[in-house]
């Protein structure tokens, strides 16, 4: 990762640190016991039990760094929209398409959740979204093709 400062609403920082916690109190403790257990039953190189334990450790030891530096770098932006009234970070969109509403919200990449409609600033999305106020048509490239969006509303 790079000394560049990471986007992240405070809801968003808030998780991250909730999923750093419950790695290094719940889930770390409880693959450190697994690897010792696994460890006690004799022939390592036979030992698919240590094997998948080590894995899930060092997988575990990635992600409790990736999530500290996330944190330590994070940059966490309060309003949700900007002096103009354009979208930013934090800010929920409402859009028209074919007389039919939506509502996303724009979020820094480490907390986007498309499914929950949380989308990442840097996704086409977001980056056609950001800047932009009520009553502008934006266009941007989706799987579906060139889809366009009328902002109707930035909170």
């Amino acid at each position: 990762m790079h000394n560049v400062s990471i986007k992240l609403t405070q809801e968003g920082l808030e998780k991250l640190k909730e999923e750093l916690k419950g790695l290094e109190e719940v889930k770390r403790p409880r693959a450190v016991d697994r690897l010792a257990q696994a460890r006690s039953m004799g022939d390592l190189a036979e030992n698919n039990d240590y094997i998948q334990a080590k894995e899930e450790l060092g997988m575990m030891d990635g992600r409790i760094n990736e999530l500290n530096e996330i944190i330590a770098r994070a940059d966490v932006v309060t309003n949700g929209v900007s002096t103009n009234g354009a979208v930013c970070i934090g800010s929920t969109v409402t859009v028209s398409v074919d007389g039919r509403k939506q509502q996303f919200c724009i979020v820094g990449e480490w907390e986007a959740d498309p499914v929950n409609r949380k989308i990442s600033h840097q996704s086409p999305l977001g980056q056609a979204l950001i800047g932009k106020i009520v009553g502008e048509v934006v266009e941007f490239d989706a799987p579906v093709g060139k889809v366009k969006y009328k902002i109707v509303g930035v909170s």
